[in-house]
């Protein structure tokens, strides 16, 4: 049984779940902790670093992108988070990319099928809700899955880059606003060696994660040996179905600690 489920989207990003709804999902999956990591920003609703609804503890989180050396991107967790100016003006600027991005994205769909794309474009937007919207639209054949893997997935026609920080810039933003930054799923990224050489100057790595597929995760336990890592772990939601995967309430309680302390400074 998961305790703590630390990777959560919500509809403040590319999540179906609202902070209304959170407390429910989270008791029909049998978790008490949430931590709200949504890309590239803050949840609005969630004005300090840990708090109460409903019986269930929240933590107020990120999930940051940055662009390591060698081009890899990769993303960071940040939990615990205050409001720093820094931050503030890293998620304001990476929003009003997301914005440009999903129009450039949208219009390049458009061009190339003939139709008009249903999409809500807000602070938020990711490529999730294209593809929903190229699965809704009964004149083209594509699944959700096939919207990225033929028209909006890296190095598909429509793909479009966007801007991010470096990972030495996010991993400082980050630094001075949460109680604990983390690596997120270390086995999804290209060259997983090169990701995982990055916690040498992180705080945490994320442990356990519902890869879908088998994966080898010695590397991962050999870096929390390494680098005296703490362990997080999340299900990486973005319906509300939670606790797919966290962590016990054993595990859970350095991380508790982290980010409770950062929660009265």
């Amino acid at each position: 049984m998961t305790y703590a489920d630390l990777h959560v989207h919500t509809t403040a990003s590319d999540g179906e779940l609202t902070p209304e709804r959170l407390p429910e999902a989270a008791r029909d999956a049998g978790v008490e902790v949430v931590a709200v990591t949504d890309h590239d920003r803050l949840h609005p609703d969630l004005d300090r670093p840990v708090t109460t609804r409903d019986s269930v503890t929240v933590i107020r989180g990120i999930e940051l992108r940055v662009e390591a050396a060698g081009g890899q991107r990769v993303d960071l967790l940040g939990y615990g988070a205050r409001a720093t100016a820094g931050l503030d003006a890293e998620i304001e600027r990476l929003q009003r990319d997301r914005v440009e991005r999903a129009r450039a994205i949208v219009e390049s769909v458009e061009d190339r099928t003939g139709v008009d794309l249903d999409v809500e474009i807000h602070e938020g937007v990711g490529r999730p809700h294209i593809a929903r919207a190229i699965a809704a639209e009964s004149d083209l054949p594509h699944n959700y899955q096939d919207a990225f893997d033929e028209l909006i997935g890296n190095d598909c026609p429509c793909y479009v880059a966007r801007s991010i920080p470096s990972f030495e810039r996010g991993r400082r933003l980050l630094d001075d606003a949460c109680g604990l930054v983390g690596l997120a799923h270390p086995l999804r990224y290209g060259d997983p060696a090169a990701a995982l050489e990055l916690t040498s100057e992180l705080d945490a790595v994320e442990r356990y994660y519902p890869y879908g597929r088998s994966v080898d995760r010695a590397p991962v336990e050999r870096a929390i040996r390494e680098h005296d890592l703490l362990a997080t772990g999340g299900s990486d939601a973005h319906d509300e179905q939670l606790g797919l995967a966290g962590l016990s309430a054993s595990e859970y309680r350095p991380i508790a600690e982290a980010v409770e302390d950062a929660g009265e400074t």
